[in-house]
């Protein structure tokens, strides 16, 4: 119990410091998860202390924490772009790269944060690892049709599928879709590991996000720590 209330306030530590990251007149991503729920809720009272922005929620869940928060919301369609993303990962490496989708959001996460000139990931020190897979399984998005032929596809790839399953049916995502948790053990080369599941038939998304984190907030019980990727692409300071 006190392990989760400490988890909780490092989380909260380090909402805290990404919302410090968004300026009167962003487009903002809204992250999907427990995580991402605290910088919804700062940015909501944000909101109401008088910051103009405009929220693209990356699921349902976030867009109903978003709209009782009272953070004005905008469709991706409409802007195409957005500002700076805030959202959490399951695991991250040293290089920024991730696994998500321990929400369901990993597709509609991975288009927002394609589209932001500055995604933020906001994490307790668990999330950091020095391999990915070592602690979670690597979500896949499949459609519905043939399902049953991708989760063959994807042990070709040397994993162990799994379907999500809630409250004792499928777990069908925000976009009607089913989700394969994929257990690989340990990934020692994601960027071509994501490559090859993209490239099976039926998979919609892969939960690998590579090469898109630019900036790293760790809350902890020394504080907070701010990491930059030496590669991102700065739009936001």
């Amino acid at each position: 119990m006190q392990e989760e209330a400490n988890r909780s306030a490092h989380k909260a530590l380090a909402a805290h410091r990404a919302v410090g990251f968004v300026r009167d007149g962003h487009v903002v991503g809204l992250g999907t998860g427990s995580t991402a729920a605290f910088a919804i809720k700062e940015l909501g009272l944000l909101v109401a202390q008088g910051l103009r922005i405009r929220g693209v929620p990356t699921s349902r869940a976030s867009k109903s924490l978003a709209e009782e928060c009272g953070i004005p919301l905008v469709d991706i369609n409409e802007t195409c772009r957005v500002d700076v993303t805030i959202d959490g990962a399951d695991e991250i490496d040293p290089s920024f790269n991730m696994i998500k989708g321990g929400g369901g959001a990993l597709f509609r996460e991975k288009l927002v944060a394609i589209a932001s000139d500055l995604e933020i990931i906001i994490v307790d020190p668990p999330k950091l690892v020095s391999v990915l897979g070592q602690t979670v399984p690597v979500p896949v998005e499949v459609l519905k049709f043939g399902w049953c032929l991708t989760d063959r596809r994807l042990r070709g790839l040397g994993c162990i599928p799994r379907l999500r399953q809630q409250d004792g049916q499928p777990y069908e995502s925000d976009n009607g879709n089913y989700i394969l948790d994929c257990q690989f053990q340990l990934i020692p080369d994601p960027d071509t590991l994501e490559k090859a599941i993209k490239a099976v038939p039926g998979v919609v998304e892969s939960g690998l996000f590579i090469g898109l984190a630019h900036r790293l907030i760790i809350g902890s019980n020394e504080g907070v720590e701010v990491r930059e990727r030496p590669s991102s692409r700065m739009g936001t300071s």
